[in-house]
């Protein structure tokens, strides 16, 4: 059985807070089944990364970057598109000055 998306995010943004960095809700989607898109933002560096959910084959759950860039405002204009693509699209911001995304599932590059 799967979590609920709105304990998952929970999960995510404490796991974030307790590693030291900032971590909000930019975007609310449906609660139970809602897809999520991450936003990982180190201003130091002035860079930004995305990440957005996927599914294997074999049900395995991952993390893919679905834009490449490191600018931020291809990677909101990219979130805007998929918020109007999908409402119950949730929408994760984390601020770390490491750049870390904090997921636990894979995440490939």
């Amino acid at each position: 059985m799967l979590l609920s998306t709105d304990i998952w995010v929970g999960a995510l943004i404490r796991r974030a807070e307790l590693g030291g960095a900032f971590a909000m809700v930019a975007r609310k989607g449906d609660a139970r089944a809602g897809a999520v898109l991450v936003k990982v933002v180190d201003r130091r560096a002035g860079t930004a990364r995305l990440y957005s959910e996927a599914t294997r084959g074999d049900g395995e759950r991952f993390w893919m970057q679905p834009v490449r860039s490191e600018f931020e405002p291809d990677l909101d204009a990219y979130a805007q598109r998929a918020a109007r693509i999908d409402p119950d699209l949730w929408i994760i911001e984390i601020e770390d000055k490491d750049g870390r995304h904090f997921l636990t599932e894979a995440v490939e590059a």
